[in-house]
């Protein structure tokens, strides 16, 4: 079966001596694994890095295994933020997330066009809270609504913190998420709380429920705003 299309990298992991295999967020497939042969060679290694924007071209025998994949870097963009940890740790969040969250080709192309936007936007000042808002957006994609809308009231102020009953589960939401609006000033302890809710609901709701681990990669960016 063969098909090309355009994705971003989610993961990557050595198979045999000079090969990898790699799960990749494509357009009109979902969540796709293949094997890229030559992928430790330097001229390969060099753009498969997570987050950067590739071009596959898919080649197997059947739907239920795994092809082989040859790659062409499309946009590199974790390059840009070596030097940027915060921006760094969004990134392979982020991508940790959907590996893990994804079911296997099934399309998203909502949630595609919007990880696209959090792409094009995280250069912004404002680009935590976008962070954020596209996690609450993945829960709700993922067959979720936190139904936050049920919990507006006009006397609270964005800079105030709620305590809200969801499926039996107790969560603090600082009140911006609910009126989806972002504060001015915003501060750590906003921020730092919006991403303890979004992580309990996925936790709760998805990776406990499934017996599947948390990545290391989310809690490395939640501390940054300690």
């Amino acid at each position: 079966m063969n098909w090309e299309d355009e994705c971003y990298l989610l993961s990557k992991r050595k198979f045999r001596e000079n090969a990898n295999i790699i799960n990749v967020f494509t357009l009109n497939r979902g969540k796709i694994g293949g094997i890229v042969y030559g992928g430790n060679s330097r001229k390969i290694r060099n753009y498969l890095q997570i987050s950067n924007k590739l071009f596959v071209f898919n080649n197997s025998k059947n739907e239920n295994k795994l092809g082989y994949f040859k790659t062409e870097l499309d946009k590199a963009i974790s390059p840009i933020y070596f030097n940027d940890k915060k921006r760094t740790a969004a990134l392979i969040s982020l991508c940790s997330l959907l590996n893990s969250l994804l079911p296997e080709s099934q399309p998203y192309k909502n949630l595609y066009k919007t990880f696209e936007k959090f792409l094009d936007s995280i250069d912004l000042d404002n680009w935590i809270i976008l962070y954020i808002f596209f996690e609450l957006n993945l829960i709700k994609e993922l067959g979720y609504d936190t139904n936050l809308n049920l919990f507006k009231k006009n006397d609270f102020d964005l800079e105030s913190i709620r305590k809200i009953k969801i499926d039996d589960f107790v969560y603090e939401i600082p009140n911006f998420l609910i009126k989806k609006e972002i504060p001015k000033p915003l501060n750590k302890l906003l921020i730092k709380k919006a991403l303890v809710f979004t992580r309990s609901v996925m936790y709760n709701k998805f990776f406990n429920a499934n017996n599947i681990i948390f990545p290391k990669s989310r809690i490395i960016l939640e501390n940054y705003f300690n």
